[in-house]
């Protein structure tokens, strides 16, 4: 399973969950997920087990908020994860959005609270296990995120940094035939390939 992870106030139908779905087929999955920090990872976590239940290997792509959510999904169930221009420190970045909020997809309303905001804390991953199932993947014109951020908290990491973009990571799609090798490295005969 290619587990797609979304970012802040965005949704499993945007445009880099559909680009996913498009190369990688049915093993792609992007769940549109509850605002609410608890639920989502809840939600993640059940996905993630589902897939463990079923002894099927999960590799994680997550952006912005999602990719926040992504390692510490990779850290608790030792898998590959690919980070794309992830939040870092999302109890400091969005704190400035308490308050309404609204759904950069579908226009939905919702409360953002110090409480929701306070409570990503405990996602936190202080230090990465297993730098090399990590691949971060950064532009330095993310005019939401300072990349260099990522950069020092993600050392060991394997990385791909471009110049310019913004924080949607212009061009993403050229770069999965790169996160297509990068989870397939390693897999076994067992597992040859992602899409049938």
């Amino acid at each position: 399973m290619i587990l797609y992870i979304h970012g802040f106030a965005s949704s499993g139908l945007g445009a880099k969950a559909e680009t996913v779905r498009e190369y990688f087929g049915e093993e792609a999955f992007a769940p549109s997920l509850p605002y609410v920090p608890d639920l989502a990872m809840d939600t993640l976590i059940q996905i993630a087990e589902q897939a463990d239940r079923r002894r099927e290997p999960l590799y994680l792509i997550g952006s912005s908020l999602g990719g926040f959510y992504a390692l510490y999904l990779a850290e608790r169930f030792d898998c590959k994860a690919v980070l794309v221009n992830p939040s870092t420190r999302p109890w400091e970045t969005l704190a400035a959005h308490t308050g309404e909020g609204t759904n950069y997809y579908d226009g939905a309303r919702f409360e953002w609270t110090p409480q929701h905001v306070e409570r990503l804390r405990k996602y936190r991953v202080p230090a990465l296990s297993h730098p090399e199932k990590i691949l971060l993947m950064l532009q330095t014109g993310d005019e939401v995120l300072d990349y260099r951020l990522a950069l020092e908290e993600l050392k060991g990491a394997q990385t791909l940094l471009e110049e310019g973009g913004d924080h949607s990571f212009r061009g993403f799609e050229k770069h999965l035939p790169r996160i297509e090798a990068f989870f397939r490295s390693g897999l076994s005969e067992k597992h040859p390939s992602f899409r049938a």
